[in-house]
């Protein structure tokens, strides 16, 4: 508990600008969905499940929400261990896996969609950290680090099964550099897992990775418009969305065939938005999650869908 106490004064002290402090309730007059994350004392992640289904995270409590965004109801789903923490997260649909990124803790951890029950608990790192983001591959899940140029892989055997063999991937480039408090946020997998797109807040950049088999790997700057605020990422096919959670709005870009460059083809907004953070795709829905730094009297946490096109 001691710890996520702190890592609630110390996000709360990094990442919240004192104008948004000013930001008013949510709007009830827009045609898009919201979706009340019920007893919700906080929220950041949020993924796609099988079907209509969604999950999503109380930040600093760690509990894990269960929603469907066809119905447009959540409940919670996972009462968790006091201590933990619950930022980026990512779904293994085949294998009824939900990886979930440990913000302050240096932590990751597996649940069972089924049973919901802890299947492992990581520790990523013993360092001072902040695990934002996790993208989950045909044989494993990969998690940011928003202070430190590495990311961490966590083995998947054919059989669905965690590995105890954690990877620390240690970056070279432009996406391992850290100016500011919260550098490598958003990551997404692509091209069967072989690269690895990564969003670095600090830099309002995106990167590829590929990740190999080594212990080191080179990045290279996806060139295109600067993306302020840039927090979590979706990818399907050449779409790409970067959240960008201060200035409340969700850019859809497009990126080339070789991963070189992209191009910024419309921004989605929504009176609904309160600091979004993460999104998850369903069809042509995106569902985003409000985090609300920084809103004065927030209470309430929510999901909203909106026109992902």
């Amino acid at each position: 508990m001691r710890r996520a106490a702190v890592g609630l004064v110390a996000l709360a002290a990094l990442i919240i600008p004192a104008p948004v402090a000013s930001a008013g309730p949510p709007s009830t007059k827009g045609d898009d969905k919201v979706i009340e994350l019920p007893g919700a004392s906080s929220a950041e992640g949020i993924a796609e499940g099988e079907g209509t289904t969604f999950f999503a995270g109380d930040l600093f409590k760690g509990d894990i929400y269960r929603g469907d965004t066809r119905r447009g109801t959540a409940r919670l789903f996972i009462d968790v261990p006091d201590g933990r923490m619950a930022v980026g997260m990512k779904v293994d649909v085949e294998n009824g896996l939900l990886f979930v990124a440990g913000g302050t803790t240096g932590q990751a951890y597996v649940y069972d969609t089924g049973s919901r029950k802890t299947v492992a608990t990581y520790q990523l790192t013993r360092d001072p950290a902040f695990i934002n983001d996790v993208a989950v591959t045909d044989d494993g899940a990969w998690f940011t680090n928003s202070t430190k140029g590495e990311l961490y892989f966590v083995p998947v055997d054919r059989h669905g099964k965690p590995g105890d063999d954690v990877r620390t991937l240690t970056l070279k480039g432009p996406a391992a550099e850290t100016p500011a408090d919260f550098n490598l946020n958003g990551i997404a997998a692509v091209r069967g897992g072989r690269t690895l797109i990564l969003a670095h807040s600090a830099n309002e950049a995106l990167y590829t990775v590929e990740p190999g088999s080594g212990e080191t790997a080179d990045s290279a700057k996806i060139t295109g418009a600067s993306l302020p605020y840039v927090d979590g990422i979706v990818v399907k096919g050449n779409t790409l969305w970067a959240v960008q959670n201060m200035i409340n709005q969700v850019s859809r870009v497009r990126l080339d065939s070789r991963l070189d460059s992209f191009e910024v083809k419309d921004v989605i907004t929504s009176p609904d938005f309160q600091v979004p953070t993460t999104a998850a795709l369903f069809g042509d829905t995106l569902a985003v999650v409000n985090a609300k730094f920084g809103v004065q009297g927030a209470s309430k946490y929510e999901v909203v869908l909106v026109d992902a096109r």
